[in-house]
């Protein structure tokens, strides 16, 4: 008998062995899988079958890792809890996570995105952030993503927990809740169910489903991650993802549909022939549905392919376009560019035409704190650069950059053009004007001749006893005062033409660079007055000049060239009137200060503009005197040397009654 009971446990301590070892063989060939979901596409029970887009994945990865997927269903928080506890026998489970935030859990590749949005009541006001949720009851689901997210946060709310987003709604509904913050998928499956509640918000949390198990099975987890990416490369996971989350197709609740087919059996039993009537309808409705929403899709990839191409073609146009096109944030970082010269920008030999450097960093600040466009000329050692700021948004800047090296130089020509057309037109009066002095010193040379002569002749001391001896037709006396007087004409007329050549080589010699002096503005005026004396000869000229002259910053040559346009437009401008001539002051000149500027004014009594031509006076090659000789460069040029000077031009004329023009310079000392 001993032996037999001896025997006897032997067996059953074997045949408890051999099940442990089955069992633990079992488990080790299975995936415990836990799900909670009640809702399509992710995981539902319809008639007691399990089905949605996390089985479905869980399932072909079980057949990848040679597996069998065990389905155990339990509530969200129970399976937290079990997967958190190293002796479950809950593998896996499928939830979301915020993608700034890791669970502290093992945790698998993305497997599709989704987010949390606000829900409230119809009607409630729109929730535009979490400012929003100021002081407001905060339906939150325990342990889904948004608590996760939350948490160790400052939370100005007041937060309601509930197992269930579904809960949430109907507190929502009872009023004992304001918000309540679900996940996308689900809230969107509930929303029919209720329909007082809206989506008030734009997306507050991102997320994406995961596989998340124990750290225990961090082997197991590396062999569905390599499964998942194994899907993902063949496509079939396209599919899976299409099939359950595809544009244009609502993947329906089945147990929500079969109790709509079954009031609807009920129905049609009932009114046969209405229901007829009724399901042929529904079918044509159907397949016009269907038809339009295949219309639909072909259109959204017809429009996809189109904004692809037209990006493609923006992106080619932006390549070849001639200006250097480069983008900038706030912190002075290339965003893009097509250029490769934008490394000018942090070159410290790149300035402003001017001299004064760039600053890349300053003259971005500068730009979007006006939040207007800004031109600049640049110059680095040879070249010439154009350079235009462009604020396109609070933060970002776009600068154009374009070589104009040749532009530079054609400009220099126009000026040089600007000047000897001028310098033509004061030729003939500088020449009257040493004209006069010339047949001063030609008189007083010939009187000095005669005088010379006869003195040679009376050189002996008795035709210089003789009492009617005379020298050049003079008495002796008055010979030698007007001797005296010729040498002091010669010695005036040799210094007027030897003045008004040097001005005149002084006007015609070329602008080698822009290095500005200080300029005396009042000899500025004396000397363009000396170049267009033969001009203004007929007018009458007053000048009203500052004393002590005003000093400017500036290049003379430059300011000669602008002063001298403007006195031959006013003297082109008047027409003289011969029965008021002595009476009329044609031309006035001063210098003054005024409003911290220094101010050049030229004003005339000439036949003055009307509004079109003064819009446009300015304009390169616009003239009101084409058929007399007018080429339309004077003002231009002089508007850019101004405007080179940090000055402006203010001008005030009207018909009939003359022109006035102030230039203000800025006051440098």
């Amino acid at each position: 008998m001993k032996i037999f009971v001896n025997l006897f446990c032997a067996l059953g301590l074997f045949a408890f062995a051999l099940a442990a070892h089955a069992e633990d063989h079992q488990q080790q060939q299975s995936i415990v899988f836990g799900v909670h979901s009640k809702t399509a596409p992710l995981e539902w029970r319809n008639n007691g079958v399990d089905q949605g887009f996390n089985l479905e994945l869980m399932d072909r990865i079980g057949q990848l890792t040679g597996k069998r997927i065990v389905i155990r269903r339990k509530s969200f928080q129970q399976l937290l809890t079990d997967v958190h506890n190293r002796d479950s026998l809950i593998d896996v489970i499928a939830v979301v996570s915020p993608i700034t935030i890791d669970r502290t859990l093992s945790q698998s590749d993305p497997i599709y995105a989704t987010h949390a949005k606000a829900y409230t009541l119809q009607g409630k006001s729109f929730i535009n952030g979490w400012a929003d949720l100021v002081g407001k009851r905060v339906a939150i689901k325990k342990g889904a993503f948004v608590d996760v997210y939350i948490s160790g946060k400052e939370q100005d709310f007041t937060r309601v927990d509930v197992d269930l987003y579904e809960t949430g709604f109907q507190l929502l509904i009872k009023g004992e809740v304001d918000v309540v913050i679900a996940e996308n998928f689900v809230a969107r499956r509930l929303m029919p169910l209720y329909p007082s509640i809206r989506s008030s918000s734009d997306p507050l949390i991102y997320g994406a489903f995961n596989f998340v198990s124990n750290y225990k099975n961090a082997e197991l987890m590396t062999q569905i991650n390599d499964a998942l990416r194994q899907l993902k490369l063949s496509g079939e996971y396209d599919r899976l993802v299409n099939k359950w989350f595809g544009t244009g197709r609502e993947k329906v609740d089945l147990n929500s549909a079969q109790r709509r087919m079954l009031s609807l059996a009920i129905f049609v039993s009932l009114m046969s022939a209405i229901g007829m009537l009724l399901t042929g309808f529904i079918s044509l409705s159907l397949r016009k549905r269907s038809k339009a929403l295949k219309v639909e899709l072909a259109q959204r990839k017809k429009a996809e392919l189109a904004i692809s191409n037209i990006s493609k073609q923006f992106q080619s146009v932006l390549d070849g376009i001639p200006h250097g096109v480069t983008l900038y944030n706030q912190d002075a970082e290339c965003l893009w560019s097509n250029d490769n010269n934008n490394d000018l920008l942090n070159n410290p030999l790149f300035h402003y035409i001017d001299g004064q450097s760039f600053d890349l960093n300053l003259a971005l600040a500068e730009a979007l704190q006006g939040q207007k466009s800004q031109t600049a000329d640049m110059q680095i050692n040879d070249q010439y650069w154009q350079l235009q700021l462009h604020p396109i948004s609070d933060k970002q800047v776009v600068i154009l950059l374009e070589e104009a090296t040749e532009q530079h130089r054609l400009r220099q020509a126009n000026d040089e053009a600007s000047r000897l057309a001028s310098l033509g037109e004061l030729s003939a009066g500088v020449a009257h004007e040493i004209n006069n002095p010339t047949g001063i010193i030609i008189h007083s040379v010939a009187f000095i001749n005669d005088a010379l002569r006869d003195l040679n002749e009376a050189s002996d001391s008795y035709q210089r006893q003789n009492p009617f001896w005379t020298i050049a037709g003079m008495t002796p006396d008055s010979a030698m005062a007007e001797l005296d007087l010729s040498s002091q004409s010669i010695n005036e007329g040799a210094e007027r033409i030897s003045r008004i050549v040097n001005d005149l080589k002084h006007y015609a010699r070329p602008t080698l660079s822009n290095d500005y002096q200080p300029t005396c503005l009042n000899e500025v005026v004396k000397v363009s007055l000396r170049l267009t004396a033969n001009q203004t000869k007929i007018l009458n000229v007053a000048t009203d000049l500052l004393h002590p002259s005003p000093i400017v910053i500036g290049d003379a040559q430059q300011l000669h060239q602008v002063l001298i346009n403007l006195i031959q437009n006013a003297c082109h401008a008047i027409k003289l009137d011969a029965d008021n001539y002595d009476n009329v002051e044609h031309i006035n000149i001063k210098t003054a200060v005024e409003d911290n500027h220094i101010c050049l004014i030229v004003s005339d009594k000439g036949a003055g503009m009307d509004r079109a031509t003064l819009q446009r006076i300015t304009e390169p090659f616009f003239t009101t005197r084409r058929s007399s000789g007018g080429t339309g460069l004077g003002l231009s040029v002089c508007s850019r040397i101004i405007k080179e000077h940090k000055a402006d031009m203010q001008i005030s004329s009207r018909l009939g009654q003359g022109t006035v023009i102030k230039i203000r310079f800025p006051l440098e000392y």
